[in-house]
This record gives structure tokens, sequence and C-alpha cells, in this order.
């Protein structure tokens, strides 16, 4: 296969080109980086991203993960930043690794193994040419959106209302790619001792569902699950967690373009919604009519009935612009699955070109201000003086 040979030489040339890390010194000036990126690019909402970008690469010498690591799941605990992350490797199924950070940029401690796997069976890799297009569609479909043939992609990770589990939702290639949910207990998390529950597939049988968030808090006494965006917010509320074998949330994604506006074809939602004193702060995936480049945006949703936009940023604030951004197994992706809040800052956690993890950060109340404005970029005036 053409496109299976190509990216194992773009996966090759990438890990050679990695540069070396420099020292991190993110928190240093970031006042001035946010005004100087503002100023070049137009637009009040601002995300710096890290120079030492990425900050989690494929390793060559573990298999699984040789290939791509990308759209890491985080949790803030104890003080630290935990990521999840999605790896692809020598067998093309995706698995997810973990690491940890105490600062949110530099990689404290990264694992060699797998922490997570999503069981379907033996799969042929590729899938046999002579078997029916039907009896390989899935799998197909996950290799043209992440690069794998199976397993779990995309992890989010959610702890609920301070309970003593962390909740995960993902995308299983299952019987169709469909989201996913497993947890785990903190203590056990905490001291990797890797004791997931069973998962359970929570969306319908032969569809495909991607990017469903958990809110960190209950609304209105319920659990609510964030499963699409288009066209409304739309929000689960239930009473449990725990999902019997068939029951499932019926999802909706569809509808026209929006019009006059970067994010004309809304894709899906971003990292699990933080909660803020001016609403919850979502993430989303957009494109306009360059379909080949994914572009981030940002809501706010009202506290206590999230189907409710506030408002939403009138620019993009995160764009394909970085060489490890545009250079990998998909180039021109940023996708955000992560974000948190720590000492005062907004970290945001993407993948970029489906082959990175990286990290974009800003000051949070400064962000809030901005995305209320709803500013749009303005044109200078040049004054002139009379004669």
């Amino acid at each position: 296969m053409a496109s299976y040979t190509k990216k194992i030489k773009i996966t090759k040339q990438l890990i050679k080109s990695e540069r070396p890390k420099k020292s991190v010194t993110a928190k240093t000036g970031l006042k001035k980086k946010v005004q100087k990126r503002a100023k070049k690019l137009a637009n009040p909402i601002i995300l710096v991203k890290l120079e030492q970008n990425p900050i989690i690469s494929p390793k060559v010498e573990n298999s699984w993960e040789a290939w791509q690591t990308f759209n890491p799941g985080v949790i803030l605990l104890d003080g630290k930043i935990h990521f999840l992350y999605r790896a692809i490797g020598e067998d093309g199924i995706s698995r997810l690794g973990y690491a940890v950070s105490s600062d949110g940029f530099t990689i404290d401690e990264r694992l060699p193994y797998p922490v997570y796997e999503h069981k379907t069976g033996k799969r042929a890799f590729p899938p046999k040419a002579d078997q029916p297009m039907a009896d390989n569609i899935f799998p197909y479909y996950s290799f043209l959106s992440g690069g794998s043939w199976g397993g779990s992609e995309d992890p989010r990770l959610v702890r609920v209302d301070e309970e003593d589990v962390l909740y995960m939702t993902y995308t299983a290639c299952d019987n169709g790619l469909r989201v996913g949910l497993t947890s785990i207990k903190v203590d056990d998390f905490l001291n990797k001792k890797w004791k997931w529950q069973p998962p359970t597939l929570i969306s319908p049988l032969d569809e495909v569902h991607k990017n469903w968030l958990i809110f960190p808090e209950k609304i209105n006494n319920k659990y609510a699950i964030l499963h699409s965006i288009k066209p409304t917010i739309q929000v689960e509320y239930i009473d449990s967690l725990e999902f019997d074998e068939n029951d499932y949330i019926n999802s909706f994604h569809g509808g026209g373009p929006r019009k006059g506006c970067w994010d004309k074809w809304l894709r899906g939602a971003g990292a699990p919604p933080l909660k803020t004193k001016e609403g919850w702060l979502l993430f989303y995936h957009a494109m306009d009519d360059d379909w080949s480049k994914y572009k981030v945006g940002a809501m706010l949703l009202d506290l206590n009935d999230p189907a409710k936009i506030l408002c939403r940023s009138k620019e993009p604030i995160l764009v394909p612009e970085e060489s490890y951004e545009n250079n990998g197994y998909k180039p021109g992706i940023v996708y955000v699955s992560g974000a948190v809040v720590k000492d005062g800052n907004l970290l945001v956690y993407y993948g970029g070109a489906d082959n990175y993890v990286c990290v974009a950060y800003t000051n949070l109340e400064e962000f809030l201000e901005a995305l209320k404005k709803e500013i749009k970029p303005k044109l200078k005036l040049k004054t002139l003086k009379k004669k």
C-alpha cells in the first residue's frame, strides 16, 4: 500500500530531524510573548506555543510507539500534569502511553510500555486486499483519520466532583468507530497500577462517533456528556456513568456550513470543558474552505445550561503554523484533547500533524477577557499630518 509505505518514510524522517531540547523557560516573559504574538496575528485571543515543542515524540526503540505519539488526554493531580497520549507503532494499533510533568512543559517521566489498550481481537495489518471492503470499512476509516487499524484513540480524562475515580472517554475501533468509556481509581492511577474497568461502548453500533466529553462537575445533580457540537451543542444528562451492555446515547452530527466565519465546518469538541467564573470553557475543531487544515476555536457555555453558547472566538486561537504541525502523518492538523489551569495559566495540549504532543499556554484571566469581548481584527488607521 502506497500510503502505508509513505507513512513509514515520513515518520523516519521526522524522528531523524528532531531537534535537541533546550531548557524550558515558558513562564518567563509570558505577557510579552502573548502581546508580541497577538500583534503579529492581529488576534486578541492568543495562545503561545512552547518554543521547545514537541514535548512528546515517537521513540523508535519502543515498537508500540515508534511511529506516532499525539492527541493526549491530561489530568492535574497532586500538582502534576499526567498524560495519556495516543501512540501508534509497528503493528498499526493505537494504544495509550503515560507521561507526567511537574511544570506542564518538561516531561519528568515517561513509561516504556503502554498503559491502556482496547482489545478487539486480531486483525490483519494491513487488512487483506481480497476481503470485501465492508469487512474493513471502519479499520480503513480509522487509518484515514489517524493512521491506525484499530485500538483506542484520542483519550479524554476527567475527574467528576472530586470522586475517587478518573473517567476516560475515547474512540474505539470496535464494530464501528464508537465511543468507549472506562474508569480507574485515582490512587491506582497515581501508583501506576493500571486496573482499568472493562470498557463499555456508549455510542450506537455501526455508526461513527468521536470527541465525546464528560463534564468535570455534575450539572443539576446529573453527570453530563457533551456528544456533539453540530448543528447545536448536544448534552446528555444521566444519573450514572455505569452503562448496561445495550445502553447507548443517540447522537447526531450534521447540518450545513456556518456562513461568514472562520469555523465554517465544525468538526468536534476538544478537551473536556474547564469550569471558569465566566462559564464552561470549551475548545473545538473546525475548518474553513481549506479542508486540509484543522483550526481550533473556543466557546464559553452557560454553567447551568451548557447547550447555550455565551460567546465564541471570532478568529481561531490555534492554527497549524510550525514545522511540527505541518510535517507528519497528517500535515496541517492541530487537535486539542486536553487542557488544565495551573498557577493561573491556561495550558492547552494538542497533537501536531498526528505525530507529536505539543503545548500552548497563556494567562487564563486575560484569555477569558479577550474571549468575552469577541473582538474582530481591526485595521490600523494612518493619521495624515495637516499641511
